[in-house]
């Protein structure tokens, strides 16, 4: 997408009516969303006549489910003619689907630059398990999507028709690594106490998750770090959810020198209200954002101005915000490795970020080399010195502490 088009798509979204959009958290105060993964651009080929099943991955589960579906970069309307929900089993296949509804009605058009969320759908559901949620479209759409799946998710041939309530996943014969028009799953949970969104790029995103080094058999999908927290808080019997809202690329400033057009319009504060406030439950934010904005030559000053602009939205909203110092990153010249310095000195000061959020998250003591500080641990590199393979998502989990995250829950 280019970037005049793209910023011209996100400077309508507060402008487009939203359909059947649930209160912020419903009745009894037990809807919380138990999985997210933010849109970022549009599917490189439109869809036509075809039916899409995309798998979500839990955090928690509950007796009901409510999905958010969106067209925040698609080129034009997008009808969705039939939608449904259901467990997946294995690869395509499913079990016990519902229709989804909208408003009371099967089908649903989102404009372009909008979202809908379904009505209350009875489905049981359990924690650290996979949900797919399947569309029909019947006509012509370049539909909006996140990236980075980090898995496969399935359509059908062009013109095969409606397969959203087959339980067999035999119709759907090809596979795409992003997640289509899906862009969050509520549960209701009167049990819960609120979700936990980690915020960020390319690290909360999951690069490198389906790494797990040398000589390992392939993992899979949900190995993220934020995946392996949500594991630690259902083991913990903690009352959180946890829904990611990481996006490859993108800054917490709003333009840094550097910048590509791909994630022009993606910065922090342009993702938020979409991204983090638009979910329902959420209590805290982990806020990872800077490693991008100094490859892109950001200044320490721009940086900082950005992050208490975002924070001070947050804390409005009474949300606690928990933020991780910049990471290593072999790359960065001498400039850049001085205001990663002094962003960490902002964030760790007073452990509080100087008085501006809830606390900090050292993401930067766990990935660091002790021999070379200005790069990752070789356990844990990718191999691109920037993100951390499977052993070092599981330890940046396992370096988050679960009182500090219970304490921002609701009492």
């Amino acid at each position: 997408m280019r970037a005049a088009h793209r910023i011209a798509v996100l400077a309508t979204i507060s402008a487009v009516v939203v359909a059947s959009a649930p209160s912020a958290d419903g009745a009894g105060h037990a809807w919380f969303t138990s999985w997210a993964q933010s849109q970022d651009g549009h599917a490189d080929a439109p869809v036509s006549g075809q039916s899409l099943r995309m798998i979500t991955h839990l955090s928690q589960g509950g007796d009901a489910v409510r999905v958010r579906l969106q067209n925040t970069f698609g080129t034009g309307p997008l009808t969705i003619d039939h939608a449904t929900a259901g467990l997946s089993t294995s690869g395509a296949d499913v079990s016990g689907t519902r229709d989804l509804t909208f408003a009371g009605r099967v089908a649903v058009t989102i404009p372009a630059g909008g979202e809908v969320w379904s009505d209350e759908t009875r489905l049981a559901t359990r924690p650290d398990t996979n949900l797919a949620v399947s569309m029909f479209v019947s006509g012509t759409a370049v539909v909006g999507r996140h990236g980075a799946g980090l898995r496969d998710n399935y359509l059908t041939a062009a013109g095969a028709g409606d397969h959203t309530a087959d339980a067999s996943g035999a119709a759907f014969t090809s596979t795409v690594g992003s997640t289509y028009v899906v862009s969050a799953v509520d549960v209701h949970n009167a049990s819960l106490k609120g979700t936990v969104v980690p915020f960020g790029s390319s690290v909360v995103d999951g690069i490198g998750s389906t790494n797990c080094g040398p000589g390992c058999t392939q993992l899979g999908a949900d190995r993220r770090w934020t995946d392996d927290l949500a594991r630690r808080i259902v083991a913990a019997s903690t009352p959180l959810a946890v829904a990611n809202a990481g996006v490859s690329g993108t800054t917490s400033a709003p333009s840094c020198p550097g910048m590509p057009p791909s994630v022009a319009g993606l910065d922090a504060g342009s993702r938020l209200d979409r991204d983090v406030l638009a979910l329902h439950g959420v209590t805290a934010v982990i806020y990872y954002y800077g490693t991008n904005d100094l490859a892109y030559g950001c200044d320490a000053a721009t940086i900082l101005a950005s992050y208490r602009s975002v924070f001070e939205r947050l804390r409005a909203a009474g949300i606690a915000v928990y933020v991780t110092p910049s990471t290593p990153r072999p790359g960065y010249n001498d400039q850049a490795n001085l205001a990663r310095h002094e962003i960490g000195l902002f964030v760790s000061r007073w452990s509080s970020c100087g008085g501006t959020c809830s606390g900090v998250v050292d993401f930067d003591m766990v990935l660091k080399d002790p021999l070379k500080p200005n790069s990752i641990l070789p356990a844990y590199d990718n191999g691109d010195g920037i993100h951390a393979n499977a052993a070092g998502q599981q330890a940046l989990a396992d370096f988050i502490s679960l009182p500090m995250l219970a304490g921002s829950a609701r009492r």
